[in-house]
């Protein structure tokens, strides 16, 4: 079991414990939406936004907010990496196709609309983002059940590859690393 899916098992069960009805893959899929989306890598902006978007508008409690602290490291660093180890935080692949499958979409809903959050203006980006972000928006609208069987492992396979690489194309193209933050003039008003 790698980190993302020990993450997805620990941070979804504390979220339940605490009636948050979201999961770590949707709340992954928030903060690389925003990231995605422009959002500086040292922001604390997530705190508010996860509050606002699944509790409510109420602060989240310690350990939640240190749990997802951590998930926000993690992610952080991995879409930084130039290896192409960033993973997305979904159940571990013995978890039934089902259940992968709706975390995905999960995941994809959180992106999207992380991704709004920090992107209104879509003029300056490449095709492959706005295709990318089309697609995105098609599998988020997906609730089909899946069978069990090795073409439908296969295709789940491949729609979860998609969906990260193109999240990192997303960051590559619109995200902001600390160099290029502090490389901007800064405006005074």
């Amino acid at each position: 079991m790698n980190t993302q899916q020990q993450n997805y098992e620990q941070i979804t069960a504390a979220l339940q414990r605490d009636n948050i009805l979201a999961s770590a893959a949707e709340i992954q899929g928030l903060f690389c939406g925003m990231l995605g989306g422009g959002m500086p890598l040292e922001s604390q902006d997530w705190v508010d936004a996860v509050a606002d978007f699944v509790n409510q508008g109420e602060p989240l409690t310690k350990e939640i907010v240190q749990l997802l602290t951590e998930l926000y490291n993690e992610t952080c660093q991995q879409l930084l990496e130039s290896d192409f180890s960033f993973a997305l935080c979904l159940p571990d692949d013995a978890a039934p196709i089902n259940e992968r499958g709706q975390a995905l979409l999960e995941w994809v809903q959180g992106f999207m609309l992380g991704f709004g959050l920090h992107q209104d203006d879509l003029t300056n980006c490449s095709d492959d983002v706005k295709e990318a972000l089309e697609d995105f928006a098609d599998i988020a609208r997906m609730d089909e059940q899946m069978a069990e069987g090795e073409e439908f492992e296969q295709a789940l396979f491949e729609v979860v590859e998609y969906v990260r690489v193109s999240a990192m194309l997303c960051f590559n193209e619109l995200g902001k690393s600390p160099e290029e933050q502090q490389s901007q003039p800064k405006t005074v008003h």
